[in-house]
């Protein structure tokens, strides 16, 4: 049984850094590309940063250059650093992974001063 379970996520100032991880466990993790997306109260989720399972990344435009996604296949797990936070960045952050659509079960951050 394939399960993403995230953490890292809590209560930083704007400006701040934190570094999420989502650990995977029940499969092959290095076939799969993973994904980190986040919902907003109120909002959609969106997608925030991907990884291929060769490492090609790409990020939403409103993360560029301030969050980092990396994978460490020996772990079986995904990060995503985010560094320079904004209030606009609260939200739930969700890991998924293609194929086959995972997810876990989020892990809230919440960007205040």
């Amino acid at each position: 049984q394939v399960q993403l379970v995230e953490s890292g996520g809590g209560l930083v100032q704007p400006g701040g850094s934190l570094r999420l991880s989502c650990a995977a466990s029940g499969m092959i993790f290095s076939i799969y590309a993973m994904r980190w997306y986040r919902q907003a109260p109120g909002k959609q989720r969106e997608l925030v940063a991907a990884i291929s399972r060769r490492g090609v990344t790409n990020y939403a435009d409103s993360v560029k250059g301030r969050f980092t996604i990396s994978r460490d296949n020996a772990k079986s797990t995904v990060y995503l650093q985010m560094n320079s936070l904004k209030t606009e960045d609260t939200a739930v952050y969700y890991c998924n992974s293609s194929p086959g659509d995972y997810w876990g079960q989020g892990t809230q951050v919440t960007v205040s001063s």
